[in-house]
């Protein structure tokens, strides 16, 4: 286990110490950090960067989204503590890994340090990639398994990404979505198109040197042109399967 150092944000001085106290109860800790200011963050930053942020929501002058957002990449791991659930979509939006609601338990936070654990230290030569996607539906958070998505279709600047009869539209550039799914299960087959490789049923090559694509839940998808060569890859299709 790698000890990890610890960053704590929060306005609040009694929650910088109760979340200290709870920290200092786990395992693998290096060292703790707490800034009472998302300013005192980003100026501490160069000199003591963090393995992974714990931040409030809502402080004064610059809140725990901006302070995050302006940290310099690559952004670690980022949990946002707070005593306001309604955040947890836009937590989520900025792939935030967790999100806890105060008061926080031990058994929560150590559940939430598990879930960084295996984020930042992979099993050797494996990436890794999460089982679930958090897709937040008003207030809530829904975690679907990427098991069960057929497709992403990309729209303007959000995403629909598709489970069988169900459509969840998130806020998030298909690209960078697509580095946060399993490239040996997904497959781009368009600019504007990310397959579950394991959802496509049928595959039919188009005169066009494109090739249409028959997914498990009922969608029929075209390729883009350009990305002939990767399909043929990803689907396993000899060269002559394309009519050139």
């Amino acid at each position: 286990m790698t000890p990890m150092r610890i960053a704590i944000v929060d306005d609040e001085p009694l929650g910088r110490l109760r979340l200290r106290r709870l920290l200092a109860a786990q395992p693998g800790i290096a060292s703790v950090n707490d800034y009472d200011s998302g300013e005192a963050l980003l100026t501490a930053w160069r000199d003591m960067p963090a393995d992974v942020v714990f931040v409030d929501v809502q402080m004064p002058d610059l809140d725990g989204f901006a302070a995050i957002e302006q940290l310099p990449p690559p952004r670690p791991p980022v949990v946002f503590v707070t005593a306001h659930a309604e955040h947890a979509a836009q937590a989520f939006e900025i792939a935030a890994t967790d999100y806890l609601v105060k008061p926080v338990s031990a058994e929560r936070l150590a559940d939430s340090l598990r879930r960084i654990r295996e984020r930042i230290a992979p099993a050797p030569g494996r990436a890794a990639y999460p089982p679930r996607v958090a897709l937040p539906i008003g207030r809530r958070i829904q975690l679907v398994d990427v098991d069960a998505i057929d497709c992403v279709l990309a729209q303007a600047n959000y995403v629909e990404i598709r489970v069988g009869a169900r459509c969840f539209v998130l806020r998030k550039p298909l690209t960078v979505l697509q580095q946060e799914l399993d490239p040996a299960r997904f497959a781009r087959v368009h600019r504007s198109v990310l397959v579950r490789i394991a959802a496509v049923t049928g595959v039919e090559p188009l005169a066009s040197g494109r090739f249409r694509l028959q997914l498990a839940g009922g969608q029929v998808l075209t390729t883009g042109r350009s990305y002939r060569e990767q399909v043929r890859r990803d689907f396993g299709l000899a060269p002559a399967a394309a009519a050139d």
